[in-house]
């Protein structure tokens, strides 16, 4: 009977720290958590161009401290206040981080331009200007709204008195065809005039078609707030608005 009992023990005992060696390799074999960084995309672009000249269009991507070399960036430019009519150029990858293309202008305008950028899973796309010829750069329609997608409609709640150091609520309405649009990927870009630092902050849908996010500005001054909107049919929506923060 105690040779039985000493028999059981021990097979306790040994079922034991097998259990521990093999939670120990579990543990240990776990993989580590990447750290997130920002993506950042510096867009060089000429101020101003003649007529027929061949400029460059240049997107340098970081993540980090890392140059992105698998990167997918295509650049879109149209006429100041035609954006419905623009043209869409695939950057050459330089494979060190840079992206470019050459582009022309064949009359005098002023030319706006994204370098819409995709790595890492995330999406960015800075915007520049040139002045074409005897052109000049109108700042107030730079700021006019970017056109959607037929049917589809964007609604941002600008918030009032916004504050530094407190929380302040980004709500936005999205409709497709009349009808709240629901589950789609919302972020907020939001940067200062202070600053080249860009901050992203994901949305949640908290009613049908209303996407929020909370934010605390640090300081005070002028930002701007892209709203970035995405779903699994490939729609990609942006618009821009300005506010200040005391």
């Amino acid at each position: 009977m105690k040779r039985n009992i000493w028999l059981l023990l021990i097979g306790l005992v040994f079922i034991t720290l097998t259990a521990c060696g093999n939670n120990d390799a579990t543990y240990s074999e776990a993989p580590e958590e990447e750290e997130l960084h920002e993506l950042i995309v510096d867009f060089d672009v000429p101020e101003t161009a003649d007529v027929d000249e061949t400029i460059e269009l240049k997107a340098t991507v970081t993540y980090g401290d890392e140059d992105v070399t698998d990167a997918e960036v295509v650049f879109e430019y149209w006429e100041q206040g035609n954006e419905e009519d623009s043209t869409n150029v695939d950057a050459v990858n330089n494979e060190d981080g840079t992206y470019t293309a050459e582009v022309s202008f064949d009359d005098d305008g002023a030319y706006e331009m994204y370098a819409h950028t995709d790595a890492k899973e995330l999406h960015t796309m800075p915007k520049k200007a040139v002045a074409v010829g005897d052109a000049e750069i109108d700042e107030d329609a730079e700021e006019q709204e970017h056109h959607h997608a037929e049917g589809f409609d964007m609604h941002f709640t600008e918030p009032e008195n916004v504050q530094t150091g407190e929380e302040t609520d980004l709500v936005t309405q999205l409709e497709m065809n009349d009808a709240p649009f629901e589950k789609a990927d919302v972020r907020y870009e939001i940067w200062s005039d202070n600053s080249e630092e860009h901050e992203w902050v994901d949305a949640e849908e908290s009613d049908d078609g209303e996407y929020t996010a909370a934010h605390t500005f640090t300081d005070a001054g002028t930002y701007h707030i892209q709203i970035h909107v995405e779903d699994d049919d490939g729609l990609h929506e942006h618009e821009e608005h300005e506010i200040e923060v005391e």
